[in-house]
């Protein structure tokens, strides 16, 4: 370490010590014996103290480092264009995009209706929503096939502690709801009906519910997930024709389906899973691929459910001329991009179930 960046001599603190506090614990007939559990007691003022000795014994021991510290960061500011905006993409009858602002912490969600000449509204300043909380993040990120409604959530913890809002687009006011240890979010095609799962202590998304917003009747329980090896997600198909509800551990998945214009209607299941047999994902476009009927060996043909395989002959073409669309909107949006800027588009942050759904079904992922 550089010599002008150490502390002087008479400057040395002493370092706290975490006090002994021994507890004894028997699992399985082993005898644990852990000195130090009571630092897991947040409430505890002995564990605050502690943490507050610790910060200001790293304070005192980095002190003369702060000017080095304030040149690092502005330097690497510097490289950074503050004030920017992402590319956008069309989905129903708006281009959507995100731009930030200089000095400004969080990006500010936006989008116009029809065509990039148009007055621009702005769906979610973050900056906004994160006044007075130390952090912010966004997780869901939902706007009704009608553009009136956004499903969004956001945790302020940092423990991934999402809570679901609802915001009507038109007036820009905030509905009531308020739903805590929300994960995946998806729409009815009535923009009436809103599906969500929810966490249990273990932040396992296990219980999926549908949810009114006419207030005309509780949120539903849809779906519980017992196994506690597997997880539930919801997303729409690429069609917007059905919603799925999947469930799945590492090694594999089970797809159930639902017509998006009848959000009251019986969930029905592609194929019991299999262990170690995950279903294919191209259901996603439309196709009811999964395991064939006995599950061993063969083609990976559809069990049944024939109207998937109809409507997939529907959206193969109708997501061909539209990805043909998306890609000459992005081209001519922002022809000043470098190319590779324009192709690394990415939708807001996904939580690691970006893998089972398709593309910008969760804000923020940078997975494929």
């Amino acid at each position: 370490m550089n010599d002008s960046l150490a502390a002087p001599e008479s400057a040395v603190v002493t370092p706290p010590v975490a006090g002994r506090k021994p507890r004894e614990e028997v699992v399985h007939g082993d005898l644990r014996r852990d000195d130090y559990f009571w630092l897991r007691e947040k409430s505890d003022p002995d564990v605050a103290a502690y943490l507050e000795a610790e910060n200001a014994y790293t304070a005192a021991v980095m002190k003369p480092t702060e000017p080095f510290q304030e040149a690092l960061y502005r330097e690497m500011l510097g490289r950074i264009k503050e004030t920017d905006l992402s590319v956008p993409y069309r989905e129903g009858g708006f281009f959507y995009y995100s731009r930030t602002e200089e000095g400004k912490q969080y990006p500010i969600l936006c989008r116009k209706k029809g065509s990039l000449d148009a007055p621009e509204q702005i769906t979610l300043d973050l900056n906004e929503l994160a006044q007075g909380h130390r952090f912010l993040s966004v997780g869901a990120y939902v706007v009704s096939d009608d553009g009136t409604h956004l499903a969004y959530s956001t945790d302020v913890t940092g423990f991934r502690e999402y809570t679901l809002f609802v915001k009507d687009l038109v007036t820009g006011a905030l509905r009531p709801e308020r739903i805590e240890r929300s994960g995946s979010v998806a729409w009815a095609a009535d923009g009436r009906h809103l599906f969500y799962t929810i966490e249990d202590h273990a932040k396992r998304p296990w219980q999926a519910f549908r949810h009114s917003l006419d207030g005309t009747e509780p949120d539903a329980l849809v779906y519980e997930e017992k196994d506690e090896m597997f997880r539930v997600f919801l997303g729409r198909s690429r069609s917007r024709a059905y919603l799925f509800l999947g469930t799945g551990s590492h090694t594999t998945t089970e797809f159930r389906f639902l017509r998006a214009d009848q959000p009251a209607g019986e969930w029905r299941l592609v194929a019991e899973r299999r262990h170690r047999q995950p279903e294919d994902r191209r259901s996603w476009t439309g196709r009811a691929a999964g395991p064939t009927a006995d599950g061993v060996g063969g083609p990976r043909q559809p069990v049944g459910h024939r109207e998937l395989q109809r409507d997939a002959a529907r959206s193969d073409a109708q997501e061909t001329a539209r990805q043909a669309r998306l890609r000459s909107d992005r081209f001519q949006a922002l022809p000043g991009l470098p190319i590779d800027r324009r192709m690394k588009v990415r939708p807001a942050a996904c939580r690691g179930e970006c893998r089972f759904l398709p593309r910008r079904s969760a804000p923020g992922c940078s997975g494929t």
